[in-house]
This record gives C-alpha cells, sequence and structure tokens, in this order.
C-alpha cells in the first residue's frame, strides 16, 4: 500500500480509520479490522490533541502499512512533542478506578491500543515520533 499522509487534525481521522481498514483488509485480518482500527485511531487522537493542539503545534501524521508473511504493521509518524505512549503503565484495577472517578475520563486510549494489538514499539527518530503497531497474521502453511 502506498504510504499515508493527512494534517494532524481530527477531522482526518475517518481517513486514518479506512486507511488501517484496507490494509487489514489486504492483510487477511477481516476480524481484527474493528479492534485495529480502534488502536490506531486512539493513538492519531492522541498524536492531533496532545501533540499537537496542546502543544499550540501544527503538522501531519504519516502512516505507512507494512505486510509480511508474518505480521501487519501500521506506521505511524508525528513532529509533535516527543512522547513515548509504550511506557504508560498498564490499566490495573486501581488506575480502572480512579479513570473512572474522574469527571473527564480521559487516559483509556493507550490501554485501548495495547490490548488490541499484538506488538507496538516506539521510536524517536530526528524529530519524529515513530508508534509501530503491529498485529499477527494468521498463516495456513
Amino acid at each position: 500500500m502506498e504510504p499515508l499522509k493527512v494534517p494532524g487534525s481530527l477531522d482526518y481521522l475517518q481517513e486514518i480509520r479506512q486507511y488501517v481498514a484496507s490494509a487489514a483488509t489486504e492483510a487477511g485480518l477481516e476480524k481484527r479490522v474493528a479492534s485495529f482500527k480502534r488502536a490506531v485511531d486512539e493513538i492519531a487522537t492522541n498524536i492531533i490533541t496532545h501533540g499537537y493542539d496542546e502543544a499550540g503545534l501544527k503538522g501531519n501524521i504519516y502512516l505507512e502499512a507494512k505486510i509480511d508473511r508474518k505480521s501487519l504493521a501500521i506506521v505511524l509518524e508525528d513532529t509533535g512533542i516527543p512522547y513515548d505512549p509504550t511506557t504508560r503503565e498498564t490499566v490495573t484495577a486501581e488506575t480502572l478506578r480512579q479513570l473512572l472517578e474522574k469527571k473527564d475520563p480521559g487516559g483509556w486510549g493507550v490501554g485501548l491500543a495495547k490490548d488490541a494489538v499484538d506488538d507496538w514499539k516506539y521510536e524517536r527518530v530526528g524529530d519524529r515520533n515513530r508508534n509501530i503497531l503491529i498485529v499477527n497474521r494468521i498463516t495456513t502453511e
């Protein structure tokens, strides 16, 4: 698949979702399309909201689907503030209780994304955050 570049705006989330759905379908992962779209959507939303908007920055989100025999990887890159979401703690019963007690219940997205993928890598490359979300393909060999 060709890479996708969209402005870092919530207005472009549907285009990101469509890209991920197409990649997942092409990789034969129809049963995981919804959860994988949700995972990428959560990360893209965080990039836009926290990496760009709250930081007073503008930028793009770059996506690339990489399909091989074993997996589908969606690579998201942005030039927002440096942030490694993979270091965020896993949602435990205690953190879940705290999230539920908050009046503005943010903070669920990274946990949801982690649960929806088989692997997640983060790199800071130059001025870019690079999130690599990976789902394994079922092979019939």
